[in-house]
């Protein structure tokens, strides 16, 4: 495998050098994160956590890919507590994004569960699913600025174990050939860096338009510049903002502009067809996130990695440089009668050397302090820990309906359908929605 190397050298370099990259990891905060709840009036008084852990836990997911080195922190877990037992229940992203609440409610599987941040944590949240948390030993493990995403007033319900970054994987040799070593600080200069992957034979863009779980993911980037406020999709949500601001259409005007960058067929595109074609060494850019890291190198890629998000505006004017999110909310579910050991596996799950043993087997960033990054991918994205990034807007919508509106849209353009056109339409389905 070829050396990591980052667009910004000169920043890794710092950053190693500082104090050695677990230090750099646990010390460095994403903006935006919020933080963990310390203190409530709700007590996690129905959450069992003394008693012998002992019974079966079913441990629900979404994270296929992680399934093995999950099974070996279950095998170590199990020599812990003999008495106790993990069996993990693992559903696609997208099913487990409609389905998840309906299956673990009444603890017919999911003793220990994930949700996806936003409108799922809420939605499992409002169904008293979730043992508070707060005031136990768990939440200690945690960077208290990461895990406000798994709070709500004031109760830390789940933890947030995955810090990904939401915006495209870079094949760094590819940009090397394409005479590009420094990410474009401007939209003209992203369009330029495409426009030169094009010219040496590779596909620019991989974007799954085909899959709604994972086409919206280059939203994030494309909007964290151009939105007038940081909360823009909760406000046009609540009916503050339209998706015919001129800002949204500015965005969906960008969109049109990337057609003849993307692969063809893009808008049908699935994740896996476009993460094979990414593996295979004949795309730039992959349109995911980090989280695809493993998944890429499971297909045999051997080119170093590194990431790139779009810079929409002109430069000098960006705020931010890419975007962040702390997903993966681990929770106890209430109904559970195998609490103890529930909550022990989430305990084990947090220990940081264990939390080492997930990050560095599935390449994916965790929100545990001092946790050991020894994965060559993570170290090769480990600037972006210290970079301004955005908490990933995507994930404010709690309404599905309309963040498939407004995602939809994105589809729409790329499709051959005119922006403004393509914006009425998204927001008529939004004010219905919101009726």
């Amino acid at each position: 495998m070829s050396s990591p190397r980052s667009l910004d050298r000169r920043a890794a370099l710092r950053l190693f050098g500082a104090a050695g990259l677990g230090l750099a990891a646990a010390a460095c905060a994403g903006p935006g994160g919020g933080s963990g709840a310390t203190s409530s009036s709700a007590s996690p008084a129905a959450l069992a956590t003394s008693g012998t852990p002992e019974g079966t836990v079913s441990f629900a997911h979404w994270r296929a890919e992680d399934k093995a080195v999950i099974a070996d922190l279950i095998k170590a877990f199990v020599r812990k507590y003999p008495d106790a037992g993990v069996e993990q229940d693992i559903a696609p992203s997208a099913d487990y994004q409609s389905t998840a609440l309906r299956r673990i409610q009444g603890s017919k599987t999911g003793d220990l569960f994930t949700a996806f941040r936003g409108a799922q944590f809420q939605q499992i949240v409002r169904a008293g699913v979730y043992a508070p948390l707060t005031g136990t030993a768990a939440v200690d493990n945690y960077r208290a600025n990461l895990i406000g995403p798994g709070a709500q007033a004031g109760v830390q319900y789940g933890l947030p174990y995955q810090l990904v970054f939401n915006m495209p994987l870079a094949n760094t040799d590819a940009l090397d050939k394409a005479g590009h070593t420094a990410a474009p600080t401007d939209w003209d200069g992203f369009l330029q860096l495409l426009d030169d992957l094009k010219t040496k034979g590779y596909t620019p863009l991989a974007w799954p338009g085909g899959d709604a779980a994972n086409a919206g993911q280059l939203l994030n980037t494309m909007v964290m510049n151009n939105a007038p406020t940081d909360d823009a999709f909760t406000k046009i949500e609540s009916g503050a903002y339209k998706v015919t601001d001129d800002w949204f259409l500015t965005t969906l005007e960008q969109y049109a502009q990337l057609v003849p960058y993307l692969q063809t067929r893009a808008t049908g595109s699935t994740t896996d067809a476009v993460t094979q074609l990414f593996a295979q060494g004949r795309a730039g850019l992959l349109a995911t996130g980090s989280f695809q890291m493993a998944g890429v190198r499971a297909l045999g890629a051997k080119f170093p990695f590194d990431l790139l998000a779009p810079i929409t505006t002109a430069a000098g004017k960006a705020k931010y440089e890419g975007v962040f999110n702390t997903t993966f909310i681990l929770g106890v579910n209430s109904a559970s009668k195998v609490q103890p050991a529930a909550y022990a596996f989430l305990e084990f799950l947090g220990d940081p050397a264990n939390a080492g043993v997930y990050a560095n087997g599935t390449g994916q960033h965790v929100t545990v302090q001092g946790v050991d990054y020894t994965n060559t991918d993570l170290k090769a994205v480990a600037p972006w820990l210290t970079k301004k990034t955005l908490l990933a807007p995507r994930f404010q919508f709690l309404n599905l309906d309309i963040r498939t509106a407004v995602e939809n849209a994105t589809v729409a353009v790329v499709g051959g359908k005119k922006p403004a056109q393509a914006a009425e339409e998204a927001q008529r389905v939004i004010d219905q929605k919101r009726a």
